[in-house]
């Protein structure tokens, strides 16, 4: 793994600098991890396309409807401290609680638990010639970013979020 993150980090710089999309074919086979939910728990989102491009921003609709990941190092929240919960920039919903985020030196905010595993799908990614778990919120299928298994203790997770697919709400004092 120490040899893989650093090549996946000078590759996404290398599609980055040189212009290149990174957003990939949201239709393609993929194959999902699904939990038991108890019915009426998390009530799903459906919008049309045209929907979700008035609704959020250019960069968001990239990221959360297109797949597509920021720049490393640029996000707003790659470096932002204070006391809340990141929730989903699509719907809302709370994802990870700011007791949970943690410098990797990815370049991206990471998270080591989201604040319930039922808030976030995980889906097997194939592309760019490299296997990773995605992750997207599980009310409105918003790409979120990928979870790798190497992040630290307790639980040895990294959720590797782009900023652009969260907000954060603060901690009421």
């Amino acid at each position: 793994m120490k040899i893989v993150f650093p090549f996946l980090l000078a590759f996404l710089l290398v599609l980055h600098l040189t212009g290149k999309s990174q957003t990939r074919d949201t239709n393609q086979s993929e194959e999902t991890k699904t939990y038991q939910i108890p019915e009426g728990m998390i009530q799903k989102i459906e919008k049309s396309d045209a929907e979700w491009r008035n609704e959020l921003g250019e960069d968001q609709y990239k990221i959360l409807r297109q797949c597509s990941t920021e720049p490393p190092f640029t996000g707003k929240y790659y470096k932002h401290k204070g006391e809340g919960v990141y929730v989903c920039a699509g719907c809302g919903q709370e994802l990870f609680d700011s007791k949970t985020k943690y410098e990797s030196g990815s370049g991206w905010p990471s998270f080591f638990a989201a604040v319930d595993k039922t808030k976030i799908t995980e889906i097997v990614d194939k592309t760019y010639g490299m296997q990773r778990t995605e992750i997207k919120c599980s009310k409105c299928d918003g790409h979120l970013g990928h979870v790798f298994s190497d992040g630290p203790a307790p639980t040895g997770l990294r959720y590797c979020v782009n900023s652009g697919a969260i907000d954060f709400v603060e901690k009421k004092k």
